[in-house]
């Protein structure tokens, strides 16, 4: 017997697949319900919103992103090649719905109002992808950490939209700023540091 399929899934796929061949922007919940053989009471009770629905979408990465980090022995590298490692496999893990992605991310630019609300799903998205990697996301620091990140994935992720199959160029995006992201917040740190040693002694 075929397991049954998630009606928060169904709506999901669902939403991704007419992405492709319409585009999100004029999608409505109704239009996706449809194929997703839901009906509209259920729908609403799961999402508010097509933002809803790709916040969902992108907690489902993050678990699968989560599992296969678990799973990989990184003793030894270096924070800066855990990281490159991990967003490595979230690349992965959107790979299947590249084409669907690619036509959300057009319409998404397009339209600020309507990729606002995901912005903070994003930053949580991105806290786990340091945690995964083994790297702090709490406190002063790691909200730094999260927001740089958020900058370097948002760079490789156009890449990648456009990259072929071997990755190669979203590969060298991505080790280019991560390389830029490490230098920047080494110096953060070091100017941090000596703001606290400057206090410290006026204070004494």
């Amino acid at each position: 017997m075929a397991a049954k399929v998630d009606p928060e899934e169904k709506i999901i796929k669902a939403a991704l697949r007419l992405a492709v061949t319409r585009g999100w922007r004029e999608l409505s919940l109704a239009d996706i319900a449809k194929p997703a053989r839901v009906s509209l009471p259920v729908l609403s009770k799961l999402f508010a919103s097509k933002a809803d629905i790709l916040a969902a979408y992108g907690r489902r990465i993050d678990a699968q992103v989560l599992e296969a980090a678990a799973g990989e022995d990184m003793t030894g590298e270096t924070a800066r090649d855990r990281l490159f490692d991990v967003l490595m496999m979230r690349f992965d893990a959107l790979a299947p719905d590249k084409e669907a992605l690619k036509r959300i991310a057009v319409d998404l630019r397009r339209d600020p109002l309507a990729s606002a609300p995901l912005a903070r799903p994003f930053l949580q998205s991105m806290g786990w992808m340091l945690e995964a990697a083994g790297i702090d996301s709490s406190g002063l620091k790691g909200a730094l950490r999260v927001r740089g990140l958020a900058l370097v994935w948002s760079a490789a992720f156009r890449v990648w939209l456009d990259d072929s199959e071997d990755q190669s160029k979203t590969m060298a995006e991505l080790d280019g700023r991560l390389r830029q992201g490490e230098a920047f917040l080494d110096r953060v740190t070091r100017f941090a540091a000596s703001r606290r040693k400057t206090a410290e002694k006026e204070a004494a």
